[in-house]
């Protein structure tokens, strides 16, 4: 049987699935399994635009979380910003990506 559970999983305050619920399911042979539930990406209008980037070929999601962020584990920032599951659909050559404020911070009146 799968259920909830309010047990936060023990991730760095960086990692995306920080905060996230956990949910556990028992198997056939009572062995409790623990996952985090499902992360959904929050929608756009959480994010207020510092810049947008026009990604050229050969830049990587990694590289531009370093450049913009100043850490390159911090990609899954920009995947959120930009409403990508996949962060290596970042680095489609020509594409402009936002560069954004953490989710929830609020940026320039009126954003």
């Amino acid at each position: 049987m799968n259920g909830s559970s309010s047990t936060k999983p023990p991730f760095a305050p960086t990692s995306r699935y920080f905060g996230n619920p956990t949910g556990s399911h028992v198997d056939g042979q009572g062995v409790t399994h623990v996952y985090v539930l499902r992360r959904f990406i929050p929608p756009a209008s959480s994010f207020a635009t510092l810049e947008m980037h026009v990604v050229v070929q050969g830049e990587r999601y990694d590289t531009l979380a370093a450049s913009y962020i100043g850490d390159p584990q911090q990609f899954w920032r920009l995947a959120d910003a930009n409403g990508v599951a996949d962060p290596a659909d970042l680095e489609t050559p020509g594409r402009s990506i936002r560069i954004t404020l953490p989710a929830g911070i609020p940026g320039f009146p009126g954003d």
